[in-house]
């Protein structure tokens, strides 16, 4: 046999590992329905009544859109009765989420992609609910009244969130899910995917959204949970299912996106011995790294069982200066991340937004990864990672002195006092504080030391007592700052936005949305258009005040505006924004929604003579 054959061998397996992949994302929506449409005719469960039962509370969220002090347009609306549907509109008795479409993707503020994110995790934004009774899922069923289309994926938890007894083990299965997809239509929907079976009961169901192919917000009214009390039983139809759907789908969840699997491949480090490995080891080293960069996570880890030299290569610290694990949250746990941790050294950035909650990730097992691999972080993203304590944001200002990016978004249960220790950390240039509790003391203190922000987000943070005072410390410290989410920030006067105005010139981004203290008649949006020409993005959404002298002075002013969002406003009239058309030729969203002077006619007027512009307009049925 030729020697180069068994090299061959190992490039062919790698290819196949490439191949395999492409064609899973390329038909997995096909297959996955066809796999879950003969499970769902397979079941037998005449002789158990079904419960159907609504959501009792919703029990953690990713973002929303309303308040937290309010239920207008808040996650909790999903809990109980619906509240809207069979009606379709803009309502705020719904359940929204913060965002839509991919304008916040082409702000100043969005933040690069991760690399090897697989290509079955697109999930953007999550909500997780609680039922009264366990119950083995027969149906879940989704009522959509505004933009349906951005349930993207269903899973069921086996712990029960009302037992007083934790569980030895807590499981996530997914029940339904598929690639985002157009839904051409805006009405209202009930939507009924079919569920794969499980094998044990649940009261526990987490929806995963994606609204990057949305016109506008989703609103969602009520989740139903259909299911039986005793286990159903299957019949022998189930044999009729395609192995190439279980080894594309089920394998991909349950061994391959599994960290279990990852556990074992990364604690294994015994490979027999072969008489050579078909001289692989002629390709130049720099050449084999960057071919296993296109690889995920779990089929690096494959990769590195097939001989010693790319087993070497697939556990190089190299292969992990970016580290993904956020698609991996519902198995990834302290044992994980032991297992990562000679191979993370050089890790730079790092996702680990929505792990380690119900107690996958320990405060220690935490501390230990970071110790080990902190030192060259410059990126960490904790979104929604409810395991962080005090002691973990010690530990982050300890370990991490490169640190220059910090995602704590709806990290909401971090006590305030926590974020004292961010102060420390000066060389940040983006810090992410939505929906957390910080107060006014430590976020001063934070402005004060970390003078080279760039990217500050504070919305929803309700805890700050003044924004006037906050407000004056960025303008008098963050000299640099570019972008800056104040959206829902309950106290800002026209004295905060004047500091603002004057003391950071070079803002390109700023959130003023549902900031009810502001008013037109003080001037301080005219202000803002004279004082900041670079902004690109002003959300002055539901601000009553804004009128045509604002509209004109930022038509003026800021030429390169390219996103506005007025939304509610009674005060501009359609002459007013047709200037702001004329001279703001790189506008391209423009959301005038309930406002009265603005009607259909005018808004088909307007995108008759600006077609490349967005215009929203969204309606109450």
């Amino acid at each position: 046999m030729s020697p180069v054959f068994p090299m061959l061998t190992v490039l062919t397996m790698f290819y196949y590992i490439c191949l395999r992949r492409r064609a899973r994302t390329a038909t997995r929506g096909e297959m996955m329905n066809s796999h879950r449409t003969i499970e769902s005719n397979s079941r037998t469960s005449p002789l158990h009544a079904e419960v159907v039962q609504y959501a009792k509370e919703v029990v953690d969220f990713s973002s929303h859109y309303g308040s937290e002090n309010s239920m207008s347009y808040t996650m909790w609306n999903l809990a109980g009765v619906p509240n809207v549907f069979p009606s379709s509109g803009d309502f705020t008795q719904t359940a929204v989420f913060r965002t839509y479409g991919t304008w916040w993707d082409q702000c100043p503020s969005a933040s690069l992609p991760f690399k090897r994110t697989p290509p079955n995790f697109q999930s953007q934004d999550y909500v997780e609910l609680t039922f009264e009774q366990q119950v083995y899922p027969t149906a879940v069923h989704v009522l959509e009244t505004y933009h349906p289309g951005a349930v993207i994926r269903i899973l069921a938890c086996s712990a029960n969130p009302y037992s007083p007894i934790p569980p030895a083990e807590v499981r996530w299965e997914i029940l339904w899910s598929e690639r985002p997809t157009k839904v051409n239509a805006s009405q209202a929907r009930q939507f009924k995917p079919c569920i794969k079976q499980i094998n044990f009961p649940t009261n526990l169901i987490r929806l995963e959204v994606n609204s990057s192919l949305l016109d506008y917000y989703t609103e969602l009214d009520a989740v139903v949970l259909h299911g039986t009390k005793d286990k159903p039983v299957l019949s022998l139809k189930t044999s009729l299912i395609d192995m190439n759907d279980l080894e594309d789908d089920d394998y991909e969840e349950k061994d391959g996106c599994g960290m279990d699997s990852l556990n074992k491949k990364f604690s294994s480090t015994a490979l027999r011995e072969g008489p050579n490995n078909g001289y692989f080891d002629k390709l130049p080293y720099e050449l084999i790294q960057l071919i296993l960069n296109h690889l995920t996570l779990p089929d690096l880890c494959r990769l590195a069982q097939t001989c010693k030299l790319l087993n070497q290569h697939c556990c190089d610290p190299l292969q992990y200066i970016h580290l993904n694990l956020q698609p991996y949250w519902a198995k990834l746990n302290d044992t994980s991340l032991e297992f990562l941790q000679a191979r993370c050294t050089l890790v730079q950035w790092l996702n680990l937004s929505w792990t380690g909650n119900r107690g996958f990730i320990s405060v220690a097992g935490f501390s230990r990864f970071l110790k080990v691999c902190g030192s060259e972080l410059v990126r960490l993203e904790l979104s929604c990672s409810h395991f962080l304590n005090e002691t973990c944001l010690e530990i982050i200002s300890e370990m991490c002195p490169n640190l220059q990016d910090l995602n704590l978004s709806s990290c909401d249960k971090l006590p305030p006092q926590a974020f004292n220790h961010i102060a420390k950390l000066c060389g940040l240039r983006r810090l992410v504080l939505y929906r957390t509790k910080i107060e006014q003391t430590a976020l001063l203190s934070i402005l004060n030391f970390c003078s080279e922000l760039q990217h500050l987000s504070l919305g929803s943070c309700v805890m700050i007592e003044d924004y006037d005072v906050i407000a004056s410390m960025i303008g008098a410290k963050c000299k640099k700052l570019r972008t800056l989410d104040l959206w829902r920030c309950k106290n800002i006067t026209e004295n905060g936005i004047a500091e603002l105005a004057s003391g950071c010139p070079l803002l390109e981004e700023l959130d003023l949305g549902w900031c009810p203290t502001l008013q037109s008649s003080t001037g301080c949006f005219a202000r803002l258009a004279r004082q900041l020409p670079n902004l690109q993005k002003l959300f002055l959404t539901a601000n009553r005040s804004v009128c045509d002298t604002d509209i004109e002075e930022l038509a003026c002013n800021c030429t390169r505006l390219r996103q506005l969002d007025i939304l509610g406003t009674r005060m501009v009239s359609p002459a007013s924004l047709r200037k702001l058309l004329e001279s703001c030729k790189d506008l391209c969203l423009l959301d005038v929604s309930f406002c009265s002077q603005i009607d259909n006619r005018a808004v088909l007027e307007l995108n008759v003579s600006f077609p490349n512009v967005f215009i929203k307009k969204s309606f109450t049925q």
